[in-house]
């Protein structure tokens, strides 16, 4: 399921009255509407508009008849039948189908009632988001919600045309749609098993992840993280699991460390399988060498046709052609969990049987017990349906009776030989019944195969006697044991097994968290993640950093893509190395997805400036500021966002956060800061000294100095001042996530800005004695702080003949006109000469017609008396490159902002190798 979907129904018209989904949204994580994980649904309702609920004529009693659980939905009245009061009342079809889609999760057994509807400012179209726990279930749930508001929609109006109907007909198959909603929850949703390990692992606040459209799921992060499948955990060794499927083997063990089995023999056809029982004395048992869940088991047979018809089935289950006859051991079928080399539960389990009440005959007294509310298909209940097949069949046969006989009132007849509650049987808890005897053989049995977690089926007269005693033997050991006898037993008390499992992998006290810094902001993003991770990767920490340029893991590049999104955090907390990650969070991915993780222990915002407007529903400076603004949310009660205190829109953040905040600032005497230290606050200032300014770090009535701006690489002599804001914001991240004051220092002295640290980030290099810097740079506000450094970077120039200022600029075509023009103003104040091109992705525009919008800025700016004095084009990123060489002599500045940073690059040193080849030759010839 991808996590964005657009319709293929046609936009309503106000003509039409009915509910189109526009656009269909999976925020994985806390996102811009909800802290939770949620569905975004961008719906038109069209005419409906005009009519609320309260005029479509039988409209809300329908939909109750079909849905009787809206009564129970509060909405925000607070209490049970408030949503019905709003229909009565009128509310929009967008509003029900949130309620709708909530109540059909809710009887797929997902207990969901985050819901929120809220229109767009368009007439007529509404987001919808509701929460979820499984996608599948909750995109399946929002389609069909739509789709059943639609269908009492075209039922209303065949009323109103048909003013004498006193009924609505219900031609629709809503039963069978549901139907088959549920079958595919119950397909993708968890085993019982699973579910109650991660339930458990929830309520412990340890972060999961779901690594297959199965069970299997990664517990914890990173280097702490375990992973289980079903019931085997990353501890479950192979080997104990290789024993435990072959039960000869495994019997071998068992008996040669004193332990009660029954005698057994291993075969390969029926006629060996009728010697072996002659051998063993009957009754005997069959059942394949390698099987499960009690699939082709056989007990109590009692001659030579017996054996053959059940061989053929017991092989037909065996993955290795082997079958075991074993003596059939007489008594109860109980099953012993042991985890972690102890007992914590025992169960009895009682095959699937029907009990006659004198009137009913099997099957129907079958059908009665399958109406049990608490029985359902495979595991989607506490109990499984009695399946009726060919073996049921003949065991009814067997005990006297046809499925169409009547049995006498209290006779018991079996359906099944076996107690697997897959197969229809019962539990019965008997955990604190079990003699201690016979808990001791169980864990001995447990010890002796080597499993971390084990079923061990006892069969005996009586648990609470010895079986030494009384007779009985283990008959299997299980890997991967089934949970739901034990967690959900048909008679007494339920079992929290789960815990002891969980204790296993993270003992009480044990982190399951790695710690992870978020970084956000318009400008600036991917060079202060990178300064966090050097910081730490000096520390000897593994970290896994997601950016613009890629996914690194331990200072690796192991993707090459733009990763600033949800997608490339989850991968960096599925590698087993890391330990430490930072993620740039792009505005981008949080429309998309979310942030894909529940929470940060730092939050860094940079600063907000209008980019990307337009886009996704976020029109204005301050919606793009409330999306960066959800890392902030997600930081906990103890953790920290690291705000830009010179920013109005960033440090009005301070609200939304939980944890503590800490400051950086580049103006002096800012008095919020000095009240936030007086209270025992942190920050990281810019102070003025003799030797230049310098960071420092303000913690309470502590002042820490970090460095001289200066003496930091990346600020370019202290001349770059947006890389000074991007050290100090590190610098604190840093601080707050526990980094040593030393390991700050030494790492922000030690990044430096060349290309292969940090691509595409004020990169310098030397072509034909000009100096080029090789920039992302691609909005005006952007614009603003690189024209800054420029302007210092020949402040110290002397001489008559000035140096040329020549600046290749570009952006991305899916910016707004208005943001193109000001970028090319911008650019106009503080180059001479302008050459601009195009991204290679023209993003839904003509070629030229960016590149004309940028032109027209330069031209206002000229028009004012700019700096600038000559603007061309040059569409071709590469040719634009050369071009700019061209023009430029040396002494000369370049600016390029680049789409393609390593082709500009590896364009930039091929000059630069051809100049040096030509003087080589000149010199050669002299």
């Amino acid at each position: 399921m991808t996590s964005s979907e657009s319709t293929d129904q046609q936009p309503s018209t106000d003509a039409q009255r009915a509910v189109t989904i526009k656009e269909l949204r999976v925020y994985r994580g806390p996102n811009y509407y909800s802290y939770e994980p949620s569905i975004h649904m961008v719906v038109d309702i069209g005419a409906l508009e005009d009519s609320p609920t309260d005029l479509l004529p039988g409209f809300t009693e329908q939909l109750m008849a079909l849905l009787p659980g809206l009564h129970d939905h509060q909405c925000s009245r607070g209490h049970d039948g408030g949503f019905v009061e709003r229909l009565v009342e009128g509310t929009w079809t967008g509003h029900v189908s949130e309620h709708v889609a909530l109540e059909l999760q809710r009887t797929a057994g997902h207990e969901i009632t985050r819901g929120k509807t809220r229109s767009t400012g368009e007439r007529g179209v509404y987001n919808v988001i509701y929460g979820y726990l499984d996608e599948t279930v909750a995109t399946l749930a929002g389609r069909l919600a739509v789709k059943l508001v639609n269908h009492l929609i075209t039922l209303v109006d065949d009323l109103e045309q048909t003013p004498g109907r006193s009924t609505i007909d219900t031609d629709f198959e809503f039963k069978a749609e549901h139907e088959a909603f549920l079958r595919t929850s119950q397909r993708v949703a968890f085993g019982p098993s699973t579910q109650a390990i991660l339930e458990e692992a929830i309520s412990r606040d340890i972060p999961w992840q779901r690594l297959n459209s199965g069970s299997l799921v990664q517990l914890g992060h990173g280097v702490l993280q375990q992973r289980i499948r079903a019931t085997m955990t990353s501890m479950t060794g192979s080997l104990a699991v290789d024993i435990a499927s072959d039960k000869e083997l495994t019997n071998r063990l068992l008996a040669a460390a004193g332990l009660p089995v029954p005698t057994s023999e291993v075969v390969r056809n029926d006629d060996d399988a009728v010697r072996m029982a002659r051998r063993i004395g009957y009754p005997v048992v069959l059942k394949p060498l390698d099987g499960n869940h009690g699939r082709g088991v056989a007990i109590n047979l009692n001659s030579e046709e017996e054996v053959r018809a059940a061989f053929v089935e017991a092989y037909d289950q065996s993955r290795q052609g082997y079958v075991l006859v074993e003596s059939f051991i007489t008594g109860k079928d109980y099953r012993v969990l042991v985890i972690g080399g102890n007992m914590v539960a025992i169960a009895e389990r009682v095959p699937a049987q029907v009990i006659g009440d004198g009137s009913s005959s099997v099957t129907q007294l079958v059908e009665i017990t399958n109406s049990d509310p608490r029985r359902g298909v495979g595991h989607e209940k506490v109990l499984t349906r009695i399946e009726v097949n060919t073996a049921a069949v003949e065991l009814v046969r067997a005990q006297g009776f046809e499925m169409d006989d009547v049995p006498p009132a209290g006779e018991m007849v079996k359906l099944a030989l076996t107690g697997n509650m897959s197969t229809g049987g019962i539990s019965i808890d008997r955990t604190f019944e079990a003699h201690p005897d016979n808990i001791d053989i169980a864990e001995e049995a447990a010890r002796v195969v080597g499993l971390d977690i084990a079923g061990i089926d006892f069969l005996c007269p009586d648990i609470t006697q010895p079986v030494r005693e009384t007779g009985g033997a283990i008959c299997e050991v299980n890997a991967a044991p089934g949970f739901r006898m034990h967690t959900h037993p048909t008679i007494g008390e339920p079992q929290f097994v789960a815990k002891p499992v969980v204790d296993l992998m993270f003992p009480p006290g044990t982190a399951s968290r790695i710690p992870i810094v978020a970084v956000t902001g318009t400008n600036g993003k991917t060079t202060t993640s990178r300064m966090i991770a050097h910081i730490f990767k000096g520390i000897g920490r593994k970290v896994g950093m997601t950016s613009t340029d890629g996914v690194v893991i331990d200072d690796r590049l192991v993707i090459r893509s733009d990763a600033s999104g949800p997608r490339s955090a989850r991968m960096v907390l599925q590698n087993p190395r890391v330990d430490f990650a930072v993620f740039e969070v792009a505005r981008g991915g949080i429309l998309r997805e979310g942030l894909g993780y529940t929470r940060n222990d730092v939050a860094v915002v940079l600063n907000v400036a209008p980019d990307h407007l337009g886009l996704r529903g976020i029109n204005s400076v301050e919606q793009l500021a409330k999306v960066k603004q959800v890392i902030v949310e997600a930081v906990p009660k103890n953790g920290a966002a690291v705000l830009n205190a010179d920013d109005e829109l960033v440090a009005a953040m301070r609200r939304a956060c939980s944890g503590e905040i800490v400051w950086f600032s580049i103006k002096p005497h800012n008095r919020m800061i000095a009240d936030h230290c007086r209270r025992g606050g942190k920050a990281i200032i810019l102070e003025k000294g003799e030797l230049g300014d310098q960071l420092v770090l303000v913690h309470g009535r502590r002042r820490m100095p970090l460095a001289y701006t200066h003496l930091l690489p990346v600020t370019f002599g202290g001349k770059a001042m947006f890389n000074v804001q991007n050290a100090m914001a590190a610098a604190a991240a840093a601080y707050c996530a526990g980094a040593h004051l030393h390991d700050i220092r030494a790492g922000l002295r030690s990044f430096t800005s060349s290309f292969y640290q940090a691509p595409g980030r004020m990169n310098l290099t030397e072509v034909r004695g000009v100096k080029v810097i090789v920039d992302y740079c691609h909005n005006a506000p952007a614009m603003i702080a690189l024209g800054d450094f420029v302007d210092r970077f020949f402040e110290d120039t002397t001489g008559i003949e000035k140096p040329q200022r020549i600046g290749v600029v570009a952006t991305a075509g899916d910016r707004r006109d208005q943001d193109m023009v000001d970028l090319g103003y911008q650019a106009g104040k503080h180059f001479d000469r302008i050459i601009v091109r195009e991204d290679e992705r023209l993003r839904g525009r003509k070629p030229g017609e960016t590149a004309a919008l940028i032109v027209e800025g330069v031209h206002r700016a000229q028009a004012e008396g700019a700096r600038v004095k000559e603007v061309e084009v040059v569409l071709d990123e590469i040719d634009a490159t050369a071009a700019s060489i061209e023009r430029a002599n040396p002494g000369d500045l370049v600016v390029l902002c680049v789409d393609r940073a390593r082709a500009v690059w590896d364009q930039l040193q091929t000059i630069g190798n051809v100049a040096q080849a030509g003087a080589a030759d000149e010199f050669m010839q002299d």
